[in-house]
């Protein structure tokens, strides 16, 4: 809302105050018309909030767009290598291609929570890039491997180096937006992933024409190819990646303030300044809606990943050759991108994250029903798979982004978000081995091990929106004002009194 100095609607003289400080940052008001935001924090005066955030949105997220983009092309890409006889090649045994796949997930989950905390110290300009460009690497080596043996390592180093990228991006991105409008950014960033399934998809099918070229199968030179892309692109990103609002060298004094501002107006003090600490992380995991975020995630990321690494198995049983099948795992992820796009845009414009969190999950659970079950109908299973992607990839960003933003504060959210990606990750182990060789073509173990799963994260959604639903109305009930200091506020976090949890 714009307001001039003469409007009935503006603040009288002595409700405005003729200087704001804003932790060690001041803007002064002027003389100018000056624009109040919904949560009546200053705009600068030679701004809007509005021209502010486009700013933002251009120089965040496409970059971590991108980051994410070839992070999940890197990491799924080998279920794409397999139809280029990787198995035979490397004279993989049994279920060795599926230990291969778990191996990946070992660093990962336990890196989670220490590379947002190594991030937060070295800034994400730094820290992102570093780790992009050692998954590059990582895998541009998976393409010159010889052996198991090989592949266990490459595949350990690629978890190890892609640890911090969702957990990292996402984080980042609660620390320039209000929680009002931050699910259309989460869901943008997070469906680079359907992107990535969709061009792993269409690159695999073109590459896969590259068989024998200098001695080298196909699988060989999408890791390869693939691989030296992303460390391209990290190493320009070192000199243009972004970082934490406070470090934002291409924002003025007062438009920094101003983001802090209206950041501490939605959220509450973050501590941006202090170091966490191993008492921080006991402290932060003896919150029970912790452990619930934890299993939310947990319940979507079997699924989830059963079909990144799996699709062109499952669709290979439909009799198509190499090549087709490339081609034919592209639709399902087109239509998660726009299901989940649309999903985001509501969830936004409704200010409401639980419906679109629980609602989607019937989409899975009727396709996964349907696919237990019918085993001879084609067009009937390839329609599932769309339900399939279109249900868990939409709802995957939103519970993310509902739970990490109920959380107050950098040291509670660093190690929230941190956990709940770490501990929900546990999930890409079961997946690896959900779909074995031998129960093709119907795959009913896998189809009812993504269904319970997908039960696990309704139900554990379903307990998280009670427990915050019950505490927003204690705290309604409570008494508003309890004595609490700026730096007692800023420890406590969302489990300030004063903070109101998100539906």
């Amino acid at each position: 809302m714009r307001v001039g100095k003469n409007s009935p609607n503006a603040p009288s003289d002595s409700d405005k105050p003729k200087e704001e400080i804003i932790g060690n940052n001041t803007y002064h008001p002027g003389i100018a018309d000056i624009e109040y935001d919904e949560l009546h924090v200053q705009c600068p005066p030679h701004t809007t909030e509005r021209k502010l955030i486009t700013k933002i949105d251009w120089r965040l997220i496409p970059f971590l767009c991108i980051l994410y983009l070839l992070a999940f092309l890197d990491r799924v890409n080998i279920a794409n290598a397999k139809s280029f006889h990787l198995v035979e090649d490397l004279h993989l045994k049994d279920t060795e291609y599926n230990t291969a796949l778990t191996m990946f997930f070992v660093p990962y989950i336990v890196a989670e929570i220490p590379s947002n905390i190594l991030m937060k110290k070295f800034s994400p300009r730094v820290w992102l890039p570093t780790c992009m460009l050692g998954f590059g690497i990582a895998s541009v080596c998976q393409g010159l491997v010889q052996n198991y043996s090989g592949l266990l390592a490459t595949r350990f180093f690629l978890g190890l180096f892609e640890s911090g990228m969702f957990p990292g991006c996402f984080y980042l991105i609660s620390m320039w937006y209000k929680r009002s409008e931050s699910q259309k950014r989460y869901s943008l960033f997070f469906s680079s992933t359907s992107l990535a399934g969709a061009f792993g998809g269409l690159l695999a099918s073109a590459i896969g024409k590259m068989q024998g070229m200098r001695g080298y199968n196909g699988w060989r030179w999408i890791f390869i190819l693939e691989g030296s892309l992303t460390g391209l692109v990290a190493i320009i990103f070192f000199f243009i990646f972004p970082s934490f609002p406070e470090e934002a060298k291409w924002l003025t004094e007062d438009e920094r303030a101003y983001i802090k501002a209206r950041l501490q107006a939605d959220q509450g003090h973050n501590a941006a300044e202090r170091k966490i600490t191993l008492r921080d992380v006991v402290k932060v995991m003896k919150d029970h809606r912790i452990w619930l975020g934890g299993f939310m995630y947990f319940g979507l990321i079997v699924p989830a990943y059963s079909y990144a690494f799996f699709a062109p198995t499952i669709i290979s049983t439909y009799h198509y050759d190499a090549i087709q099948t490339q081609l034919h795992s592209v639709p399902p992820w087109a239509a998660s991108f726009v299901f989940s796009i649309i999903m985001a845009a509501l969830s936004d414009r409704l200010r409401h994250r639980a419906a679109f969190a629980l609602l989607p999950l019937c989409l899975c659970i009727a396709a996964f029903a349907t696919l237990l079950k019918v085993h001879n109908n084609t067009p009937v299973q390839y329609a599932m798979l769309h339900l399939v992607t279109m249900g868990t990839y939409s709802i995957l960003p939103i519970t993310v982004c509902w739970f990490s933003m109920n959380l107050g504060g950098h040291h509670r959210r660093a190690i929230g978000t941190g956990w709940q990606i770490g501990f929900g990750n546990i999930g890409g182990i079961i997946a690896t081995f959900a779909f074995l060789s031998k129960d093709s073509p119907e795959f009913t173990k896998g189809y009812a091990i993504c269904l319970g799963f997908t039960c696990v994260s309704g139900i554990a959604s379903a307990l998280y929106l009670i427990s915050i639903y019950s505490e927003n109305q204690r705290r309604k009930r409570a008494v508003r004002d309890v004595g609490l200091s700026e730096y007692e506020k800023t420890e406590l976090g969302d489990l300030n009194p004063e903070f109101r949890y998100m539906y």
